[in-house]
């Protein structure tokens, strides 16, 4: 609440206390309306003498009919405007948490979960503010405003009031509170349970179809909605049945205003009165009865926070300023002084005490099995996360996510190829780049060629996820991305996985010499290629066991001459 909440009900405070009044004054106008009305009414059949008697009540009905209409417009108004600002707000920073970290960030949620939190959890705080935020206060002033009236008539009256209406106003809530806090959050985690699902069964389509199982998957979705609307009908029921209760509680209060006002005829209050009481409690219950829908939803906007401030956590990156200097790098080498890392604080750290230095223009192959840190330790040098202890140099400056993209670029095992031209996909690493730039770009990549045949040549559309060209293709596509960005050091992670072993080999000569004046890290799990490197580092459980060219290696290690033996097929 102190970071999504209270900050932005300070940043615009002068508009929420405007929305607050309006609706104060359409509750006012409502009330006073259906007041009038029934003085006029019952003024005018007792037969006045004066139609003057009367006039002044008719021009105040009209007064406070456009009253009652134009206030609440203006309140929704003001606070709609309110919730889309605050909303941006929201939108924003986790945009902002999300760009600089999506390949930590995809290693601790699923998409399902992204998107829930990207959509359900952001629509859900707007509730707070328009169904929860200004109805209680509203019906909280109303409340209050009710039992100063009634007071100014009759102390025991408003005391016995006070109780009754306590009921719609304190009870209710409390009861409708702890009756559906589990359940809306049993809902809610159904629903991301159903998120995770139809992303699922989305994005492996294509396995579902080929094993046969697409049934099950469709099966398994169906079955999530089912579950979610069994739970969603139940939540209905209870509404209803607290609707009947409000409504009947509201009704007795009501009548014992009717009542009331009827017994004060004579002393306190005049008769044509009697009626004007009655009909505005059907204004100011209205404005009551909202309040335990409002309290109700209390623990999804808890939840939502909580998930977002987890989404938002700034622990995998270090506190670094917010705005760098531009440095012109040339050919820097890159330092690791102790680096240790770890994803879970109780668990063993899945980078341990590392230091290795890395000249300028090598070229360097990482190899190890699987969870031995290889990945971690590019998303380290990328600066996407920060080490838990130890420092990461370029040259003299401390490596951070300010500096991808102008001295690190990354090429990943499954670049993402978007449905757009051939040219804006390249454009992506240089968003001013000319067509003649583009176009060097491709040919380095040694992909030019095809795209040449192209009708559309570098203006073809790829599709989406590049699905018209090959897995080599979109990996030389994506390649040139990089070389777009001209930075001195390339990362790639395990670029040439799914690539028959000739693809493989063509596209990693295509790197190295296009890249020829950079560093190159070049994480993969197997030894192909690994005699065109100039440095190989072998990691276990975070640190490095072997370390050194192919050459020397293979003369001095039999650990590394029989994995290569293997690799080969020998």
């Amino acid at each position: 609440m102190n970071r999504w909440i209270i900050p932005y009900i300070h940043l615009y405070k002068g508009r929420m206390s405007l929305s607050v009044i309006y609706g104060l004054l359409g509750v006012t106008s409502g009330a006073m309306l259906l007041f009038v009305s029934g003085y006029l009414i019952s003024k005018s059949s007792l037969r006045p003498e004066n139609i003057m008697i009367v006039y002044v009540p008719i021009v105040a009905v009209r007064a406070f009919s456009i009253g009652q209409a134009l206030f609440p417009y203006l309140q929704k108004l003001v606070s709609h405007d309110i919730v889309l600002r605050i909303l941006s707000h929201y939108r924003q920073r986790l945009y902002d948490t999300l760009e600089p970290q999506a390949i930590f960030l995809q290693s601790r949620y699923q998409t399902g979960d992204i998107l829930s939190i990207l959509a359900d959890d952001i629509e859900k705080l707007q509730d707070f503010y328009i169904r929860t935020l200004f109805p209680s206060i509203i019906g909280i002033v109303v409340y209050g405003v009710l039992a100063v009236v009634f007071g100014f008539f009759d102390l025991p009256f408003m005391l016995m009031m006070l109780a009754f209406l306590g009921i719609i106003v304190f009870l209710v809530p409390f009861l409708s509170y702890k009756t559906m806090r589990r359940k809306h959050l049993a809902i809610k985690k159904k629903r991301g349970s159903l998120y995770q699902h139809v992303t699922d069964a989305m994005f492996g389509k294509l396995d579902w179809m080929v094993s046969g199982r697409v049934q099950e998957i469709v099966h398994q979705v169906a079955e999530d909605n089912k579950n979610l609307i069994t739970s969603e009908n139940k939540m209905k029921l209870w509404h209803h049945k607290r609707e009947a209760i409000l409504r009947f509680t509201a009704g007795i209060a009501i009548i014992l205003v009717m009542v009331w006002s009827d017994a004060q005829t004579g002393s306190s209050i005049s008769p044509t009165i009697i009626a004007a009481f009655v009909l505005m409690m059907f204004s100011v219950a209205d404005a009551l009865l909202p309040i335990s829908e409002a309290v109700e939803e209390i623990p999804l906007y808890t939840d939502s926070i909580k998930r977002m401030e987890a989404f938002e956590e700034k622990d995998s990156m270090a506190d670094l300023p917010a705005v760098r200097e531009n440095i012109i790098w040339d050919r820097p080498a890159i330092h690791l002084d102790h680096v240790t890392y770890s994803y879970n604080r109780s668990a063993p750290p899945v980078i341990d005490d590392l230091s290795l230095t890395i000249e300028p223009g090598k070229k360097v192959a990482v190899l190890g099995k699987s969870g031995t840190g290889k990945s971690t330790l590019l998303k380290l040098l990328s600066g996407v996360i920060q080490p838990a202890t130890g420092k990461i140099h370029l040259n003299n400056t401390e490596m951070s996510s300010h500096y991808l993209s102008s001295a690190v670029s990354v090429l990943n095992q499954k670049p993402h190829i978007f449905h757009t031209t051939i040219a804006n996909n390249v454009r992506i690493g240089k968003p001013d780049a000319s067509e003649e730039e583009i176009i060097a770009v491709l040919e380095q990549a040694q992909v030019m060629r095809m795209i040449d045949q192209l009708p559309g040549g570098i203006h073809t559309q790829m599709d989406e996820m590049g699905g018209r060209f090959s897995g080599g293709e979109r990996q030389r596509v994506a390649f040139a991305r990089v070389l777009l960005q001209d930075t001195p050091i390339l990362l790639m992670d395990e670029p040439t996985t799914g690539l028959d072993p000739r693809t493989e080999h063509d596209l990693l000569v295509t790197i190295l010499e296009a890249a020829k004046d950079k560093t190159i890290i070049w994480v993969t799990h197997h030894l192909a290629g690994a005699k065109l490197m100039d440095d190989i580092i072998f990691m276990e459980a975070g640190k490095v066991k072997l370390r050194g060219p192919h050459r020397q290696l293979l003369k001095t290690n039999n650990y590394y001459k029989q994995l290569y033996q293997m690799d080969e097929g020998i």
